[in-house]
């Protein structure tokens, strides 16, 4: 389960992810020492399509069909990286209806902290 915090400062809620993506981490670690070559490719690959994608968003005179062809192809080498990683799936969890609603309850009661404590007038 998923559960929301305050940050530090008190103005957001964090939703803490990173324990969904370390075992990803893990395995593209594992799936990279026991075939370098061929993780190492897909890896090329993969920041190729990321940077021909970042390109393509932040051009001014790309049609959108160029946008969505480099969309897809980061797409597909990012699924290509996420076979060699069979804990892909956590990294989005599934939610039962309690379990939605429990979060859904949660984040409520954060936001409406930060949002009585910042619509409190200050002391004088």
């Amino acid at each position: 389960m998923i559960t929301p915090q305050l940050t530090n400062d008190g103005r957001m809620v964090r939703l803490p992810l990173t324990d969904h993506a370390a075992p990803l981490l893990d395995e593209l670690a594992l799936a990279y020492a026991q075939d370098p070559d061929a993780v190492g490719r897909l890896l090329t690959a993969h920041a190729a399509s990321v940077a021909a994608l970042d390109y393509i968003a932040c051009s001014e005179d790309a049609a959108e069909y160029e946008r969505a062809v480099r969309a897809a192809a980061a797409d597909g080498t990012r699924e290509a990286l996420l076979d060699e990683c069979p804990s892909a799936p956590t990294l989005d969890p599934l939610l039962g209806p309690d379990d939605a609603v429990t979060l859904g309850t949660r984040l409520t009661r954060q936001a409406a902290r930060i949002r009585n404590t910042s619509t409190k007038e200050p002391r004088q």
